[in-house]
């Protein structure tokens, strides 16, 4: 195998990282909202858009 291949299979390697993080992140928020109570998630985005400084009253 030539040197520019190894590089050229580095990149796409390298390109997938940031959308399987985002596929694993997307899945464990979602796999963990649904197991919460609906409470506890309108109390914690409630707490969230206070800390942000967005009005919500």
């Amino acid at each position: 195998m030539k040197k520019t291949d190894v590089k050229a299979v580095a990149a796409q390697r390298t390109a997938a990282l940031p959308a399987l993080f985002a596929l694993v992140l997307g899945a464990a928020i979602i796999t963990m909202t649904g197991h919460l109570q609906a409470n506890t998630l309108h109390d914690a985005a409630h707490d969230m858009r206070h800390a942000t400084g967005f009005p919500c009253h």
